[in-house]
């Protein structure tokens, strides 16, 4: 089976993926766990209790733009639309905690209703949160005042495919298998398949500027978008009108990663490519990770590329392929006919090619992962996962420097962790690094996995990375962000969300602070 054929998945609230697919935690692992001091904890999870939500009035405000069928307020739907799926998200789900609760749901049906939604939002003070797949892990869907989610499922269609530009205009709602499903009738995938993409959606890839596994073959989401439409508090912004433009600067990278904090991306046009009639992923093994990391490189910077590179470090590689053979692993995958070339770039640069079995072992497991961490939970662990990227020159120190300061920050809790690390994105400048964290949790695991972040943050910046590589800003990286592109270039930000939303109702405490 591959990307094209899965399903789309309808999330638990507060627990990640189908409700009906049980993960345990490996025997093994659960005795490693234990030598980190990870025990069960007594107490399960708590029942959320309700709290007012909106008035009457404001209630049927929303009902005449989207039909009073279509505006939820019972506290079921409310708790299913609270916050995302980072661990402090989930640990406050947990808990009961409805702090961040919308107050209403409202599905509108297309673009003309998601824009009458936002007039009537802005005319009457109500903040809203855009909302399709809810797979945020920095805190991108806990608004800072109470608000009302515009849930954009409705929105779920693919309105034209242009074969001979090979393009194709997609809603925001429509999820990524759906989003596969729907090309793969007319031939084409759109190639964007990130850990997340059982849940995740067309307006989320953009919003958030996702960046799928096979990014090394078909590039990132904002670089397969050519146009796009937004819906403000005041109208509608319609961006792309070719692919490629001297017109000014390129607006529609301005709202690619706006995190819905200047409107809301109702619909996109994607760079789309044949369906592939062949895949092919295997595995390799370097003696190092620096060794590793040459290898990738010189494939960035003078190909072949593959569709598909990672690098895993010498602790994740034990961890996730306890074989024996030590080394670090690589995984290499193509879509469309296997390259040679590719192969005697590997080897030249001390690769050993272990064949088809450990890649197709990742393949068949990626979308698993994600569903590891609640029963990792369960038992007690704190497990979390942050981003960064960096150029090639910088990625050793910056790599050192995170996982010092995620070690340092924790074990002073009383909590050693154990840190992974992979390469999971590679340009021919530089590449992204990819962190697994796993620990104890204290008695406060919020303020614990706090503490560290912040650390980790600092060493970020310190060694010359970003904020994020494609997890995004949400409110867990608000002020780093702010501090990375600095104070003036933040006011020109503020100043964009004051002219579209003035009001102040978009998303508000998302992506920028408030001065």
């Amino acid at each position: 089976m591959t990307e094209s054929d899965l399903p789309v998945v309808q999330l638990t609230p507060g627990r990640w993926g189908d409700p009906e697919v049980s993960v345990e935690v490996p025997a093994p692992a659960l005795a490693a766990l234990h030598h980190l001091g990870v025990r069960r904890p007594e107490s399960g999870p708590v029942d959320p209790a309700d709290r007012p939500g909106l008035t009457p009035q404001q209630v049927a405000v929303l009902a005449e733009v989207v039909g009073a069928e279509h505006v939820a307020t019972d506290l079921t739907a409310r708790w299913a639309h609270t916050r995302g799926y980072s661990t402090p998200d989930l640990l406050r789900h947990r808990a009961g905690d409805t702090s961040d609760m919308p107050d209403a749901v409202a599905f509108p049906a297309d673009h003309d209703e998601v824009l009458a939604l936002l007039a009537v939002c802005a005319e009457h003070d109500l903040a809203v949160v855009p909302y399709s797949g809810g797979t945020s892990v920095v805190g991108g869907l806990a608004a800072s005042r109470r608000f009302v989610t515009v849930d954009l499922r409705r929105l779920d269609q693919l309105l034209e495919v242009d074969d001979i530009s090979r393009t194709a205009t997609l809603q925001a709602g429509v999820r990524g298998p759906a989003a596969e499903a729907l090309l793969a009738k007319h031939g084409y995938t759109l190639g964007h398949f990130p850990q997340s993409y059982e849940g995740a959606s067309i307006g989320g890839y953009a919003a958030a500027r996702s960046s799928g596994q096979s990014s090394a073959g078909y590039g990132r989401f904002d670089q397969m978008v050519v146009g796009l439409t937004l819906a403000t508090p005041r109208g509608t912004v319609e961006l792309g009108r070719a692919p490629m433009s001297a017109a000014g600067p390129d607006l529609r990278q301005l709202v690619l990663g706006s995190e819905g904090a200047f409107g809301i991306i109702t619909s996109v046009v994607v760079r789309i490519r044949p369906r592939p009639e062949e895949r092919h992923f295997e595995g390799w093994r370097f003696d190092t990770f620096e060794a590793g990391l040459t290898a990738v490189r010189r494939l960035a910077q003078d190909g072949p590329l593959p569709t598909v590179l990672r690098l895993s470090d010498e602790a994740e590689t034990a961890v996730n392929h306890p074989d024996g053979a030590g080394g670090v692993l690589a995984i290499v995958g193509f879509d469309g006919p296997y390259k040679p070339a590719t192969a005697d770039v590997l080897t030249a640069a001390g690769g050993q090619n272990l064949g088809a079995e450990s890649g197709e072992a990742w393949r068949v497991g990626r979308y698993k992962a994600p569903y590891l961490r609640d029963p990792l939970l369960d038992e007690g662990a704190l497990v979390e996962t942050l981003e960064t990227a960096g150029f090639w020159s910088r990625i050793p120190a910056l790599k050192a420097a995170v996982t010092e300061a995620l070690v340092k920050a924790l074990s002073e809790q009383g909590t050693p962790p154990l840190v992974l690390c992979h390469v999971s994105h590679v340009y021919e400048t530089g590449a992204s690094l990819y962190f697994t964290v796993i620990c104890a949790q204290n008695a406060e695991p919020i303020d614990q996995w706090r503490h560290a972040k912040l650390a980790a943050n600092a060493a970020i910046a310190e060694a010359g990375g970003t904020i994020s590589h494609h997890h995004g800003v949400g409110t867990d990286h608000r002020e780093a962000y702010a501090a990375e592109i600095g104070p003036l270039a933040a006011e020109a930000l503020r100043a964009v969300k004051g002219v579209l939303d003035p009001e102040g109702v978009l998303n508000p405490g998302i992506l920028l602070t408030s001065s």
